[in-house]
């Protein structure tokens, strides 16, 4: 016997109904495609003439130093040693030494003539598709908050990150790929699974980690040896969840999301081997990326950045790179040894990363994918104890390439120690801003209802860095 369905019921079913209309309507590849799964999001389409599909993000994990990196001050090397000669803010640890001069060279690099030191030589000499911001700020000057912020827009935990926005918005143009990846190197950062989780998005949004080693996915192979029979178990489970799902829980968000992942896993044991399988790669690309460097590391991060471009060439809209697990080194938190930390981590991911933006190029996906280079946070000018630095939310550099970003330049500027933003400042809401607009969308309309209020990434803030659209 079948019960007649309450009123609330029939609106949920309505509702619920809406939103597969307005599915119906999106096209794989277009910006935001003006509604969400749920019938929520929207986003307006700027003005752009090729905007970008996808986004690889370079998660320098543990705050890269600027100040040793790609913003050159000659003033620490004229003060070495010597107490610093402006009013400081307390730092995270509190352990103030005096200016420290950065250990390696700058040089010139490309016609535009950026100064990068000698940590990234392979990096440098992609100067003229950079467009590097040397004014970047952050909220928090502790690892867990900094990261929650970076990636999620807030500093407290439970908020989508970045990747879940960017499916949830733009969708995924391939059905057999989560339409987010986080590719682990070996270190989850500070704040966890967190900082790649759904939040109040459905679970389907949030990111699939895959992980280094010989089995990166678990449960990666069919369990049943008889032809079809997983597909008959899956073909249950999907008329069992949508038996619930219409019969009690009206439109239930997370009954919905848990469909979707039964059937991208499934779809995964297909699809997955032979998008790891990097040995189908010629040797040329595997010299040009480091798959045969003598240091591990490299070869690690390697790995990461043409399996990235992998991931981009079959549609995933949006992957992150971790930072690949160094003995000894406590990711690019050098608050100690800054001379040796920094330098292991930059021959890990230097050539791989240089690589990966003259892959692109080479294969038409330049304007097509973002690549995005960032940490938490900086680090101070001045030393923590004798040769490390502490953490510095104040003034950092962060660059961005291909995506149709404007290369060969640099937007703001540090002081003339390099530890406070003073031209030009801008903050992670802003290069969320820019990220969205890069791929051809207004942030602001980017929203979901949670809570009786339109959430987004950017919150109530962020603001397009305009110099940097091509």
């Amino acid at each position: 016997m079948t019960l007649p369905l309450t009123r609330r019921e029939a609106l949920l079913r309505a509702a619920h109904g809406f939103g597969a209309f307005a599915l119906l309507g999106m096209q794989p590849g277009f910006a935001a495609a003006a509604t969400s799964a749920a019938g929520h999001g929207h986003a307006a389409p700027l003005r752009r003439r090729r905007p970008a599909k996808h986004v690889i993000f370079l998660y320098m994990d543990g705050g890269v130093s600027q100040v040793d990196s790609f913003d050159h001050k000659p003033r620490l090397a004229r003060e070495h040693g010597q107490p610093i000669g402006m009013e400081i803010p307390r730092t995270q640890f509190d352990d103030v030494g005096t200016v420290l001069k950065s250990p390696w060279e700058f040089r010139p690099y490309g016609e535009c003539g950026l100064m990068v030191s000698d940590l990234f030589p392979h990096i440098g000499a992609m100067a003229d598709d950079l467009a590097l911001i040397r004014s970047m700020t952050s909220a928090f000057p502790e690892h867990t908050s900094a990261n929650y912020f970076l990636h999620t827009g807030s500093g407290l935990q439970g908020r989508p990150s970045m990747g879940a926005w960017w499916t949830y918005g733009f969708g995924s143009d391939n059905q057999d790929l989560p339409g987010f990846v986080v590719l682990n190197g070996g270190l989850i950062p500070p704040g966890g699974l967190d900082n790649f989780n759904s939040g109040f998005l459905p679970a389907s949004f949030q990111a699939s980690l895959f992980r280094s080693g010989p089995e990166p996915v678990a449960n990666l192979h069919p369990r049943e040896d008889r032809p079809g029979l997983q597909r008959r178990k899956l073909d249950l489970l999907h008329k069992l969840d949508q038996g619930v799902l219409g019969e009690q829980l009206g439109a239930d968000p997370g009954v919905a999301a848990a469909i979707d992942n039964h059937e991208t896993a499934y779809r995964m044991q297909s699809s997955v081997p032979g998008l790891l399988d990097l040995q189908g790669e010629s040797a040329a690309t595997r010299k040009l990326y480091g798959l045969d460097h003598d240091n591990p590391h490299t070869r690690s991060y390697a790995s990461q950045c043409l399996l990235a471009r992998r991931l981009v060439e079959r549609g995933v809209r949006f992957v992150e790179l971790t930072c690949p697990a160094i003995a000894g080194m406590d990711r690019w938190d050098q608050h100690g040894d800054l001379r040796k930390g920094h330098a292991a981590n930059a021959l890990a991911v230097d050539q791989p990363i240089a690589a990966l933006l003259r892959d692109l190029k080479g294969r038409g996906l330049w304007d097509d994918v973002l690549v995005v280079f960032a940490g938490e946070f900086g680090r101070t000018p001045m030393a923590q104890g004798s040769n490390g630095r502490d953490h510095n939310p104040h003034g950092f550099s962060v660059w961005l390439a291909g995506g149709g970003v404007q290369g060969g330049l640099t937007v703001g500027a540090t002081d003339d120690y390099g530890y406070f933003a003073v031209e030009d400042p801008f903050e992670i809401h802003d290069l969320h801003a820019t990220m969205m607009a890069l791929m051809g969308v207004d942030h602001r309309r980017v929203t979901f209802r949670f809570d009786s209020r339109d959430m987004r990434l950017t919150d109530v803030k962020g603001k397009v860095i305009k110099q940097v659209l091509g």
